[in-house]
């Protein structure tokens, strides 16, 4: 400070001098406890001191040191506020940053869980929403994101995730009970420590500050703009407050959880069944629009909720009869209660069936996106019988009211929960199923069956909806049970020793070379070809749970050695007439059969196909012993039942094969063949040797006769001609060419529906647009030549693009 300011003699400096050190003593201590500094008159100059202004009115207020604490929770506001700015804007660089601030003062605070703040809690359940709402229109649009905008949201869908992990059971509690803006505010400052303001005030404002406590000790209130008059439910405003909840349904900025709440209240104060239906019809769906997303599926406590208010709306609809809800009522117009006359009844517009259908499908979903190796997918699947009694409830209901369309849907439901369940477990289900549901309910499709008869039930169920269904006009659900359905039925053959019919049923889906996708158990992309964005999600969601999957690796063993079984005879048949080899019963047999034998060295057998080619090769050698051993060295068929039996009925059927391998590889070198030596050399029964002789005698497919007195086999030489050769090979062509033409016409008919009804929607839209842009053409013409032939050749070239477009769809 200069000389001039000072003002006075040395001691005036001198007493500056020890009142300004004694000042920042005096802030040091309150800075190290944390309290309210005392106010301290800092030394003044001459000129100064005399000046009295409005700002000498400052050194009587104390002034206010904030703790850690309240220092921590005022920087979160602040990143906060910022946050929810750069989300106004989709700025995903700034939401990075100010994240990563989050994350750092929630890190400078004590540890544990109780001690982190709802705020923060809120702010990452809400981002999380916001990151996957943008994460889907991202797929939905056609535009990209700028560079840095994409890194920095690819960032926060990699950290965001992992971050909200540590926090899962305060996100779901907040979820469950979120804190509006005004309570978060209040718990923060509550949560802030209480500190004594020392203010100097006059005794005018201590009075004011008396008058006003005494008033509100008397009752009053201060109103201010935060305030809002409470909202009182009713029963005669219900119907009112409903429809102001279905308005506000799937606009912006519409809070789905108070929606929730409030539809919860309006259900509590219903008085009527006729309320209490509408006002279910209305939480139904609520509860299911809470989580928009495809990928994500319902939480589980809202999902039981759901189900047990559908359960309360079938029980109200069962103890009213005179209520009706199908899809095709009117809309109710008037918001009051209907008179309903003894004998009639009143349609109610809705759909139970949507309901039932929908929570199965998240059922389904939250099996798909939980690990199959945890104890909660096994907890999860312990809601699958409230889940099956419920299906079968809605079905007895649509049952009662002859709603077929309706029966049949949770007829297919309640077989999708059955038919992969062994015998036992469905028993059980069933009988759960007695207990849960009223005595009074029963279905009149199961009405005349057995309590403990499961093949009955599958079957009575299945006839019913045979009846009603076709699987070529099915959806992709129904062919996909239906591939299932045919799998099953190939391995039931197969472990019946019906080696041809389980090969035929096998093929069509395992010799298509996409077993995983038609059976939904996974995505098995062809190469050099890509599904959009879209698409590849809807298979996602056809996925079935790890529980209800098929062993991929037993079913390709089951078709391969029947291939084997029918194929090595099927080659040593033709020798070496290149024509009769290029008849193939199993190409994908063939293509591993050749692949093998191209190989140099072949070493031991280390997997399934490795066993069976081996087996294969050593049956076609004739060394039947050989291809036993191996078969019944595969270790897959511990996984079916009666796995001992199953051997003895393929080393039986190897020793058949095997025989009539080598009648048709060496005839033509021999004249006769005796009965019993062919019966030692394959360990079978000569009336065995003599039946199998026989029947390929009577096939046609060996030219010899028996001569019983002798006990041999007499083989001819017999050679078609070559116009017998030609008609064989054209007889057989023939029938591959009708066998390939009705399977590419179900593929047709199977996939390409949708491709050509998306076709026609979008040739139809750019018609109408066509056909708008020519109606706005004509009525803004205003006399200008030039502008109106501009226009003329805008809308011809539009028409002639779209007609073009419209036939390359037709073709």
């Amino acid at each position: 400070m200069s000389r001039f300011f000072r003002g006075g003699s040395d001691s005036e400096s001198e007493d500056d001098i020890i009142s300004s050190n004694e000042e920042s003593d005096i802030l040091d201590e309150s800075s190290e406890e944390e309290e309210v500094a005392k106010p301290v008159s800092f030394g003044r100059g001459r000129f100064i001191k005399n000046i009295d202004s409005e700002d000498s009115s400052d050194s009587d207020v104390k002034r206010e040191v904030k703790s850690a604490k309240d220092k921590r929770l005022d920087a979160l506001g602040a990143s906060v506020k910022v946050i929810e700015n750069a989300e106004k804007i989709n700025d995903w660089v700034v939401i990075q940053n100010e994240f990563e601030k989050l994350n750092k003062i929630v890190g400078k605070g004590p540890a544990g869980i109780n001690a982190i703040p709802r705020l923060y809690i809120k702010t990452i359940s809400l981002l999380e929403d916001f990151l996957n709402e943008t994460l889907q229109k991202e797929k939905d649009s056609k535009k990209k994101m700028n560079a840095s905008q994409a890194k920095a949201l690819n960032y926060m869908k990699q950290k965001l995730k992992k971050n909200n992990k540590l926090y899962e059971e305060e996100i779901e509690k907040w979820r469950l009970n979120p804190v509006s803006e005004e309570s978060e505010g209040s718990s923060i400052e509550e949560a802030k420590p209480k500190k004594k303001k020392n203010i100097v005030v006059s005794d005018v404002e201590s009075q004011d500050e008396d008058d006003i406590e005494d008033d509100n000790n008397d009752g009053f209130t201060i109103v201010n703009k935060k305030t809002k008059s409470p909202v009182v439910y009713t029963s005669e405003n219900l119907f009112r407050k409903l429809r102001e909840v279905l308005e506000a349904r799937g606009k912006k900025n519409t809070d789905r959880l108070e929606q929730i709440k409030i539809l919860q209240k309006l259900l509590e104060v219903a008085a009527t069944p006729y309320q209490e239906i509408r006002a279910l019809l209305a939480l139904i769906p609520s509860q299911f629009d809470y989580n928009p997303s495809m990928s994500n599926y319902m939480n589980v406590d809202m999902w039981k909720s759901t189900l047990k208010e559908i359960n309360q709306l079938l029980d109200i609809l069962e103890n009213n009869p005179k209520y009706i809800i199908h899809e095709t009522a009117d809309e109710e117009l008037e918001d009051k209660e209907p008179v309903v006359e003894s004998g009639q009844t009143y349609a109610i517009r809705g759909s139970i069936v949507s309901f039932i259908d929908r929570l199965d499908d998240e059922f389904t979903k939250s099996l798909q996106n939980i690990d199959p190796h945890t104890t909660d997918y096994v907890d999860r699947l312990k809601d699958e019988t409230e889940l099956y009694a419920t299906i079968v409830r809605g079905q007895i209901y649509f049952e009662d009211h002859s709603l077929d369309d309706s029966t049949s849907r949770m007829v297919m439901r309640r077989l999708e929960h059955l038919y992969y369940k062994p015998d036992q477990v469905i028993q059980t289900v069933e009988n759960t199923v007695k207990t849960i549901l009223p005595e009074s309910l029963e279905s009149k499709i199961t009405t005349s069956l057995s309590e403990n008869d499961s093949t009955e039930l599958i079957h009575s169920l299945c006839v019913y909806l045979y009846k009603k269904d076709n699987i070529h006009q099915s959806d992709v659900g129904t062919q996909i049970l239906h591939n299932r359905t045919m799998v099953q039925v190939g391995l039931c053959a197969f472990r019946e020793g019906m080696v041809k019919e389980s090969q035929s049923c096998l093929q069509e889906i395992c010799g298509t070379g996409r077993v995983k996708e038609l059976l939904a158990q996974g995505l098995q992309l062809q190469k050099y070809t890509q599904l959009p964005p879209e698409q590849e999600k809807l298979e996602r969601q056809r996925q079935l749970p790890f529980h209800m999957h098929i062993n991929l690796e037993l079913l390709e063993c089951a078709y391969l050695t029947c291939s084997m079984l029918l194929e090595i005879p099927s080659m040593a048949a033709a020798g070496s007439n290149l024509e009769a080899r290029k008849k193939v019963i199993s190409k994908p047999f063939r293509r591993m059969l050749d692949f093998n034998e191209r190989q140099v060295f072949s070493g031991p057998p280390e997997n399934t196909r490795d066993h069976i080619m081996g087996a294969a090769k050593a049956l076609a050698a004739g060394e039947w012993q050989k291809c036993q051993e191996l078969i019944n060295a595969i270790k897959i068929w511990d996984l079916m039942p009666e796995t001992q039996k199953i051997k003895e009925m393929l080393n039986r059927k190897i020793q058949e094969e095997g025989l009539r391998t080598y009648l048709f590889t060496y005839s033509t070198y021999y004249v006769t063949l005796g009965l019993n030596q062919l019966a030692t050399m394959f360990s079978l029964p000569v009336n065995m040797v003599t039946a199998i002789i026989s029947k390929m005698i009577w096939n046609e497919e060996l030219a010899a006769s028996l001569d019983q007195v002798n006990n041999v086999v007499v083989l001819h030489r017999v050679e078609p001609t070559k116009v017998q050769q030609l008609a064989l090979m054209f007889a057989e062509k023939a029938v591959s060419f009708v066998e390939t033409n009705e399977r590419t016409l179900e593929q047709k008919q199977a996939t390409g529906q949708n491709q050509r009804d998306q076709q026609r929607q979008k040739g139809q839209a750019n018609q109408q647009h066509q056909n708008t842009e020519k109606r706005t053409t004509y009525q803004k013409r205003d006399g200008n030549q030039q502008r109106a032939r501009n226009n003329f050749n805008n809308v011809l070239g539009n028409s002639v693009r779209g007609r073009t477009q419209q036939n390359r769809y037709r073709s």
